[in-house]
């Protein structure tokens, strides 16, 4: 058998070496080649290799300090605007199991939609794992048609009242004791629902730390020059999450401040308390939960999609043009 052995200088080297590939005959058939330095004398391989990895080192300092940059921007967008507006008292809802309801049916629709759905639900006794289970489905289509795409989500709502059967005999507290990278792949896995919907669904109806990004959160990143406009989801997910985790750990969430109010009054995407909105949560839990409410203010109200209105945004001076509408 031949073997071919080639120096791991000439493999580290760079274009600009001077190198001859040489042949050597050996015994049997075929040609093995090695390779022979020529012309010049050459550091060693102990210096080169320090060399590459002293530029690998440089570039991953870049990298790094680039990342800094962008995951302090997102603290300081937090409070901001937290000291703005205050808490959001996310999700209204007085169950659990009335946001999930509320995650699948806000797809594609406003909330004023949603909210009347869940009236339809509520005042008809069948906002509950079991109304849901129990309903038949033209009734069920009937009494969310609000929502719009009712057809679709009231099928979606009944395959997820039967995974939860299926997987947790029904009970969300069994449901939500699962890991969280578990549940997620789980409800990922259910027919309508992306990953929107799953973090919202973690987040808020169980109080899981994963921080939910929509339409709006994408929209100011990329005006911000934060993240570029086909960022995708998870990259998203992932920045505001490494950027935000050094508030809950240094627990800096600060109580409203009414006086610090805008004075047009604007108080973001703020809700009045709920049993959801006042449930106990970790730090975690409550910085991504306040972040999620407080962006929804500022693409409701201010970041528009055709007519934003950057002069009077409380994040005016984060844009890259030095606060320039």
């Amino acid at each position: 058998m031949k073997v071919c052995r080639i120096s791991a200088l000439a493999l580290n080297s760079t274009p600009n070496d001077d190198f001859a590939f040489v042949g050597e005959p050996q015994t049997g058939s075929g040609t093995c080649t090695s390779v022979s330095r020529e012309q010049r004398p050459e550091p060693s391989s102990r210096a080169h290799e320090s060399s590459i990895r002293l530029k690998a080192e440089r570039i991953l300092s870049v990298s790094r300090a680039g990342k800094d940059k962008k995951e302090n921007e997102i603290r300081e967008y937090y409070r901001a605007l937290y000291q703005a507006w205050g808490a959001q008292h996310w999700w209204p809802a007085e169950t659990r199991f009335e946001v999930i309801v509320g995650a699948y049916l806000t797809q594609n629709t406003a909330w004023t939609n949603v909210e009347l759905a869940l009236a339809q639900l509520r005042d008809a006794g069948l906002l509950s794992v079991e109304g849901i289970r129990r309903v038949r489905l033209s009734k069920l289509e009937r009494l969310i048609r609000s929502s719009g795409y009712f057809r679709q989500k009231a099928k979606r709502l009944k395959t997820f009242v039967a995974f939860l059967d299926a997987e947790y005999g029904g009970s969300l507290d069994r449901l939500f004791t699962e890991p969280t990278s578990t549940l997620r792949e789980k409800l990922l896995s259910l027919n309508g629902v992306g990953p929107e919907t799953a973090d919202s669904i973690l987040l808020y109806a169980g109080n899981h730390p994963v921080f939910v990004v929509d339409a709006y959160t994408r929209r100011i990143v990329e005006r911000h020059d934060i993240l570029s406009s086909d960022a995708d989801y998870e990259d998203v997910r992932a920045l505001f999450e490494r950027g935000l985790a050094p508030i809950a750990r240094a627990e800096e969430q600060k109580p409203i401040n009414t006086a610090s109010q805008l004075e047009s009054g604007i108080r973001g995407a703020t809700h009045s308390p709920s049993a959801m909105s006042t449930a106990h949560r970790t730090a975690l839990a409550q910085v991504y939960n306040e972040m999620h409410g407080l962006i929804v203010g500022v693409g409701k109200h201010y970041c528009k999609k055709s007519t934003p209105d950057c002069e009077s945004c409380p994040l005016r001076a984060f844009l890259p043009d030095g606060g320039a509408p």
